[in-house]
């Protein structure tokens, strides 16, 4: 399938899952510039054709609460810590997209109004149907879920017609690609078939929210150019995750 990224668009809402570690690039930790600023051209161009984009965005380019958990550190104390990291990164690329002339807002669902507002339902649907860009910060506010079940919850309330997830892998696979060269991509699959087949499209509390919304996924690559567009306009790029 070749359509065009401009000429047909399938999806008019939707929800983007950015991890932090997109933004580290080639680095080791933080923000890498010329990365954050690829990526906001991408966004930019989405938007200006007209879709409206929800973020959410994770903190494991700062911190990784889960790993710290796992390693004695109080997994509540951690994942907070972890959510704090999901709030720099979401100024950060408001900032970015700002210098590029996108409007962005950022809302956190932990309360830190000084520096962001906070998560409110119709505020966020207000700026979305203004076309401003959508940056949700925090994950859920609650300890021990993952970026990923904020990205199906957020995707869920605001009405998302799609969940996209960003990776530094073009699809889902049939077994690990870097260690199998002879993994082949689905292009599609069911969200029944992929848990039968174990593949890790998202972490189960999030899979099962999507699935039982009837919230379609599609795993693709944030490092190929165009790709957000391409996907957005229904091309065959990566792999749709559906009901």
């Amino acid at each position: 399938m070749t359509t065009e990224p401009n000429s047909v668009r399938r999806y008019r809402r939707v929800l983007l899952k950015l991890s932090g570690e997109a933004l580290m690039g080639d680095d080791s930790y933080g923000i890498n510039q010329a990365t954050i600023e690829r990526m906001v051209a991408e966004v930019k161009g989405v938007v200006s054709g007209g879709t409206e984009l929800a973020i959410v965005i994770g903190g494991g380019n700062i911190f990784r609460g889960v790993a710290l958990g796992a390693g004695g550190m109080d997994r509540a104390t951690a994942d907070y810590m972890g959510m704090l990291a999901t709030v720099m990164n979401a100024l950060a690329l408001q900032d970015a997209l700002r210098q590029a002339g996108v409007q962005a807002r950022v809302q956190s669902a932990l309360k830190i109004e000084q520096v962001v507002e906070p998560y409110i339902r119709p505020k966020a649907l207000r700026y979305l149907e203004e076309g401003k860009v959508v940056i949700f910060a925090a994950g859920t506010g609650n300890p021990f879920f993952t970026t990923d079940t904020a990205a199906a919850l957020r995707g869920a309330e605001m009405g998302a017609e799609v969940v996209l997830k960003a990776t530094k892998v073009d699809g889902v696979y049939s077994a690990d690609p870097v260690k199998d060269p002879t993994a082949t991509r689905y292009t599609t699959i069911g969200f029944d078939e992929a848990i039968a087949r174990n593949l890790k499209v998202m972490d189960a509390t999030a899979f099962a929210l999507c699935r039982d919304q009837g919230l379609p996924i599609v795993v693709f690559s944030i490092f190929k150019e165009g790709a957000l567009a391409r996907v957005i306009a229904g091309a065959d790029e990566g792999t749709r995750v559906h009901v």
